[in-house]
């Protein structure tokens, strides 16, 4: 609240600053036209609006109470030098007394309302403008009737002007408060569910997939593989009660957290061809292997690729599968091939966890993409993209 208050304050001086100026403006014009005043007034009114508009220009820049104190003893001497040197005072006269009074003064009860000192000279500034504004026309009771009830009317309206502002700035900033409480709240909700998410692919990915192959009694795997596979997932496992994300597994089967920003794309799907080797699916991969990507990026597309590799062990019904890496200046592209038994797209549910979550959704976090080409006998096809970065 001291910043919003500070900020409150600053607004004030700034308006009080520009409201005050541009009416001093208008009644000097008024004050030097020719015939407005005799010629000792301008000797002594001219230096008076100088001091004035000083003052002014201080009360936008500065807190202390003396530049009011300031620009209302020049204002009051403007009127004073008008009231006895320019009796009765003439219509531009009257202008320019009423523009200084009613406006270049009254624009300072926009600083004025914060304390009780300031209060008090607010009150002594609206009460000495009527004053001299009534001795200055005193000689048409009517006419200084009106100007006074004018100056009045224009310090009430600065004075209700400022008390708006100061109610309702603190109000705006409680708003302000409860929205951003809103956001973090929606934004912890949102990493919370990502990580739900991201927990759930992990899953499985891996540890699902395996229990799957243990199912079957590990047709097709080694026993030394099962066993490095197991200890992979359970490794996974204590990152995830940790609260960490792993990264793609290295060339030695490790999980490490990724540090630089970016990571050589080849030697990480070396490891990807060597943990599928293991489980008995030959992989072979085409095209470049020297491709930079920043490690979310990568990590997605990786993990995407596995699980098309997965899919590829579990359900094509061959043990050879083909992997193409391409790129250009903007995309990264891999297509997942194998000649297997295929499949009827149409009767595959979209809702399925493995291609929806553990391919598509993951690559369309990072700003990539995933098709799939498929008929019954005719193998499988599944395209990947990411961006560069």
């Amino acid at each position: 609240m001291d910043l919003i208050s500070r900020e409150r304050d600053r607004l004030l001086q700034r308006s009080a600053r520009v409201y005050g100026l541009s009416f001093t403006v208008v009644s000097a014009l008024c004050f030097v036209l020719p015939g407005a005043v005799p010629f000792p007034a301008l000797l002594i009114g001219i230096p008076l609006y100088l001091i004035l508009a000083a003052a002014l220009v201080g009360v936008g820049l500065s807190r202390s109470i003396w530049w009011p104190i300031v620009a209302l003893v020049a204002g009051t001497g403007i009127v004073a030098a008008i009231a006895l040197l320019s009796p009765p005072p003439t219509l531009s006269a009257s202008l320019a007394i009423i523009h200084v009074t009613a406006a270049g003064l009254a624009a300072l009860a926009l600083v004025l309302t914060t304390s009780v000192p300031r209060i008090a000279l607010l009150v002594v500034g609206a009460l000495s403008g009527v004053a001299v504004v009534v001795f200055a026309e005193i000689d048409t009771p009517a006419q200084a009737l009106r100007s006074g009830g004018t100056v009045l009317v224009g310090w009430g309206l600065a004075t209700l002007i400022a008390v708006w502002i100061s109610a309702g700035v603190p109000q705006v900033a409680k708003r302000i408060a409860s929205i951003g409480r809103a956001h973090r709240a929606e934004r912890q909700a949102s990493e919370l569910e990502a990580q739900r998410r991201q927990g759930a692919r992990l899953l499985h990915d891996t540890v699902l997939a395996t229990l799957t192959l243990l199912a079957h009694s590990g047709v097709g795997v080694k026993p030394d593989a099962l066993r490095q596979q197991a200890a992979d997932d359970a490794r996974l496992l204590r990152q995830l009660r940790l609260g960490q994300g792993p990264t793609p597994p290295t060339e030695t089967g490790s999980m490490p957290v990724v540090k630089p920003d970016e990571t050589v794309l080849g030697t990480t799907l070396e490891s990807v061809k060597q943990r599928f080797g293991r489980m008995g699916l030959k992989v072979s991969w085409h095209g470049t292997g020297q491709v930079l990507l920043p490690s979310d990026v990568l990590d997605a597309f990786l993990l995407a690729l596995a699980e098309c590799l997965e899919n590829v062990r579990r359900h094509s019904g061959v043990t050879e599968a083909h992997v193409t890496i391409t790129d250009d200046a903007t995309m990264v592209r891999a297509l997942v091939t194998d000649a297997g038994v295929g499949f009827d797209i149409a009767d595959i549910d979209e809702a399925k966890l493995g291609f929806a979550e553990s391919v598509v959704a993951r690559l369309r976090e990072v700003g990539g993409n995933a098709r799939l080409f498929s008929a019954p006998g005719s193998g499988t096809t599944v395209a990947l993209e990411v961006p560069r970065g």
